[in-house]
């Protein structure tokens, strides 16, 4: 049997559990307010403040900020690798596209939801500013979970999408912060 039918069919039945709460969720798009701060966050969590950390890291960090860049940009092109893989092997359809009741509150980045790429990334990034420089992991930290919360909100994710990209994005940003940081550190000794 396919990893696909046999995750079609746990998808359809985690859909129908978690339509309610989506829907619930999915409302919020109606006070304007929200539905442009979460499109906001969205478009920004496409990459843009990431791209934009990541070029600033060295500048905040003279010693290893270079080395801690370059392994951001390397563990994040990883985590694109991982989740676009996960995607088109598990194919779960977007909230808004199961269910005609969900409205879309920006477009989508690609078909399927499973997991969540933007909260990936930024769990990942998060993961790896709290194991290197706490101090800006509590700065970046309302935005991280802004992202997360948008994916929901947009109706572009399902609450396990975003759970499933916080638990893979934060053991990738660990592990790459564990494994690999003290090599990246010594390409650009401070």
């Amino acid at each position: 049997m396919q990893i696909s039918s046999k995750a079609s069919r746990f998808f359809d039945s985690a859909d129908q559990r978690e339509y309610a709460f989506c829907q619930r969720i999915n409302r919020m798009v109606r006070f304007r307010a929200l539905l442009h701060y979460f499109q906001v966050v969205s478009r920004l969590g496409d990459g843009w403040f990431w791209y934009a950390l990541i070029l600033v890291i060295p500048f905040l960090e003279p010693e290893a900020g270079a080395g801690l860049a370059l392994l951001m940009t390397l563990t994040g092109l990883i985590c694109t690798l991982t989740y676009k893989l996960l995607k088109h092997k598990l194919i779960r359809e977007r909230p808004f596209i199961s269910f005609p009741s969900i409205n879309c509150g920006t477009p989508p980045l690609d078909r399927y939801s499973f997991p969540s790429g933007h909260t990936l990334h930024a769990a990942c990034f998060q993961a790896m500013l709290f194991a290197t420089i706490p101090t800006l992991a509590l700065v970046t930290l309302p935005f991280t979970l802004s992202v997360a919360a948008s994916r929901v909100v947009l109706g572009l994710h399902y609450p396990t999408d975003v759970v499933a990209g916080a638990l893979i994005g934060s053991l990738m940003g660990y592990l790459s912060t564990l494994y690999f940081l003290s090599d990246f550190l010594t390409l650009f000794p401070g």
